[in-house]
């Protein structure tokens, strides 16, 4: 069972560590042998502070935390996905799908949702377009999606 739940403190050590194996495995298949990810990506303490500064979900499923997002409210109607990762081992499986359509059931008042993906995240753009999202713009090494409902 796939469960959207409010990350607390406690989470923040686990969903560090998913967030860098995730990132990490997926910068250095595409980027040219490169590990990395987005600020924060790997640390505890950045994610305690993001817990305070926007809406970050954990992604449960059968009661174990694999994911996560990161929603940043713009305006009652513009939301920005800031981040959304799963642990790789439950990647390829819809389970990214579904927390999209989880989030959006949870903001059902937002008509627009935007994120930037890096350039080179292939994987990223094909999983963004899946769920909806067009690519609508380049701004230095990002790609900036859109998504209208």
């Amino acid at each position: 069972m796939l469960i959207l739940e409010k990350a607390v403190k406690n989470d923040a050590k686990k969903l560090a560590e998913i967030q860098k194996t995730s990132f990490d495995q997926e910068s250095k298949l595409l980027n040219n042998n490169e590990i990395g990810g987005p600020p924060g990506y790997d640390s505890t303490s950045w994610q305690e502070d993001m817990m305070q500064y926007c809406e970050y979900f954990k992604v449960l499923y059968n009661g174990e935390i694999i994911g996560g997002a990161l929603i940043l409210i713009e305006s009652n109607q513009v939301h920005n996905l800031g981040r959304i990762f799963i642990d790789p081992n439950f990647q390829n499986q819809g389970i990214g799908m579904k927390v999209m359509k989880e989030i959006e059931r949870t903001f059902p008042d937002c008509n627009k949702w935007w994120l930037d993906t890096p350039v080179w995240s292939v994987k990223n753009h094909h999983f963004y377009s899946k769920c909806g999202f067009t690519k609508v713009r380049e701004e230095g090494d990002l790609y900036i999606f859109e998504k209208t409902l």
